[in-house]
Formats: structure tokens, sequence, C-alpha cells
């Protein structure tokens, strides 16, 4: 090789590198669950700070509820200038909905509260809306709760059909088996409802291996949440810094990396449940080191 070949070569190697390395680069979020105490200011200044492309919201400050918040009610559109201003994007709405209900009353108002954070996503282009399954109560067989599961899903998803919302669906609680979880979503339109993957809220009850969660549930995965946690042999378990626990967070993000997910890798620090765990100005840009390598 010559050195005008030599040069040519080595540039197009580097340029090959470069655009490798920005296809490559995993896209973050956080969710607000981690941040209980911050100002929607304060959130939206440190994930632009930090390196993150977008937000969760799960709850500002004391509120769980964003329908009870002025920033999305009121001050919607202001909200969504704001946030745009910082180079984010608000990915998911963390709804309260649980879908396994059986009473009708309870049942209606689930429903009604997942349909108005539909709405709100609307309004905030934002592209998902998160629900829980939730429960399999021990009063009614186990079938008769995944059918409610379901057709709440198809309820949510017709509701939706005119917006660019989709319905997700979190594997939470005690539906995170992937036959229970792969069942559902057979019987729902999979264009408008999809699967939030959180593979450590599935093994610390499972113990199921990553590779095979992700083979199960692949065909439906549209989000995933990222955590870690010290885990017993009871079963209990700590929330630590990410790579710094026994969950499968190494084994799940090499499977996702491996299939070229393009999804978020959403930050869920659990600190508004769990106050004793560090505070987000430590746990959120340890987040991004430990994703960076």
């Amino acid at each position: 090789m010559n050195r005008r070949q030599f040069i040519f070569a080595t540039a197009g190697s580097f340029v090959a590198a470069q655009s490798f390395a920005k296809k490559s680069k995993p896209k973050l979020a956080f969710s607000t669950l981690g941040c209980p105490n911050w100002s929607y200011q304060q959130i939206i200044d440190n994930a632009s700070k930090w390196q993150y492309s977008a937000i969760e919201l799960r709850g500002l400050g004391k509120e769980i509820d964003l329908l009870k918040c002025p920033e999305f009610t009121t001050q919607t559109k202001e909200t969504l200038r704001r946030t745009k201003d910082k180079g984010l994007k608000i990915i998911n709405l963390g709804s309260s909905a649980n879908l396994h209900i059986h009473e009708s009353a309870k049942r209606t108002e689930q429903l009604d509260h997942a349909k108005k954070y539909i709405d709100l996503a609307a309004q905030l282009e934002c592209p998902y809306i998160r629900v829980f399954p939730n429960n399999l109560p021990k009063e009614y067989p186990k079938e008769a709760t995944l059918e409610k599961i379901a057709s709440g899903l198809v309820e949510l998803t017709d509701y939706a059909k005119n917006t660019p919302v989709k319905i997700l669906l979190e594997t939470h609680g005690d539906v995170v088996r992937t036959d229970d979880l792969v069942w559902i979503m057979k019987q729902v339109d999979t264009k408008k409802a999809r699967l939030i993957w959180d593979y450590f809220n599935m093994f610390v009850v499972t113990k199921q291996p990553a590779q095979e969660m992700y083979e199960a549930l692949k065909p439906y995965i549209e989000h995933v949440h990222m955590k870690d946690g010290v885990i017993g042999a009871d079963g209990k378990f700590n929330y630590v810094f990410v790579g710094e626990g026994n969950g499968p967070i190494n084994d799940a993000l090499a499977i996702l990396r491996k299939d070229n997910y393009s999804g978020y890798y959403s930050f869920e620090w659990e600190k508004r449940w769990h106050p004793e765990i560090a505070d987000p100005e430590l746990a959120f840009p340890k987040y991004v080191e430990y994703m960076k390598k």
C-alpha cells in the first residue's frame, strides 16, 4: 500500500469507527422516581448537565400524580417548551394505573386515570405511558386476572388509537413470569401496546436468566428500566449503584447491545420509595459513567 492509499484507508476506517460509535451510543433517560425533592427546573437542568437525552416522569416533588401538578395541567405548553430548550425529550409518563382489578368501580377509576395520562402524553409529545399489570389476587383464578389485564390494555389501546401514544405494560408486581406476559401480549394490538422490560423486577422473583427472559419477550419490548441491587438468598434486596450488585444488569446490557436495541435505557433509582438510598446527585451521574463504559 502506498502513502496515498494508506491515508484514504485510514480516513475511511476513522469515519466508519465514528459512525459505529454514533450509532451504538445508548440513549439514556432517568425516572423522576429518583429525585422526589427536585423542582422541574432542577430535573431538566441536571438531565442536560449529565448528558441524558430524555426524562421519564413518575411524579414531581411530593406529588406522585402528574395530573395534580401545575406543570402538567395549566402550564403544559410552557413545560414542553422548557424541556425542548434543554435539548431533552419526555419519553414516558409513569401512571399509577393497575389493570388487575376486578371490582367494576375501582377498575373504571384506574382506566380513566390511564386515559388522562394518554391525553397528557399527546400534549407533551411523549410517545409512551406506563401502566402496571399488577397483582394476582388469590380470591380470583389467575387466568381470570390475566384476562382482566389484557382487556384493560385493549380498552386503552382503543382509546389511544387516534394518537401517537403507545401503552407500555411494565414487568412488575406478580406479573413477571414470561409465560404470563406473553399470553397477555398475544391478546392485544402490539402496534399500540408494548412492554417495559424491567429485568430486575423479574429476576428478583423468578431467578430466570436474562437471556431466557429476553428471548421470550423480545417481540414486545419497547423500553427498558435499568437498576441494580444486592439480592440475598431470602429474595430480599437492597438497591446499589449500577454495576455493584448481583442482579443481571451486565447480562441484560450485553443482550440488548448485541441485538441492536434502539430504545431508551431508563435509570429507575427508587429514591421516592427508599429514601435511605443515595441521593440523585450521586446516583444519576454514576449511571452515565457506567453506561459510557
